[in-house]
Formats: structure tokens, sequence, C-alpha cells
């Protein structure tokens, strides 16, 4: 019976561990979104 219990307390672990690291492995919110490098214009 322990064996049934610690399996489902490493499946839970897992579980928590997964959801958590996809939540905060994103972009972080305070860095400034990535700019594309502006083309020089050409004026004839």
């Amino acid at each position: 019976m322990w064996l049934l219990m610690l399996e489902a307390g490493v499946a839970l672990f897992l579980l928590i561990f997964i959801v958590w690291w996809t939540m905060f492995s994103g972009r972080k919110p305070e860095s400034p979104p990535a700019e594309k490098p502006r083309e020089p214009e050409d004026k004839p």
C-alpha cells in the first residue's frame, strides 16, 4: 500500500512541476519586445 502512495506522490509532484515549469518558462514581462532593425529610406 505504501508503494502505491509513493507512486501517487511522485506522479503528483511531476504534474505540479511540469505545470510550474511551463507557466514560468516564457518571456519575462520586463524584457522589451525585439525590434526590427530600421532600413534606411532612399530619397532621390
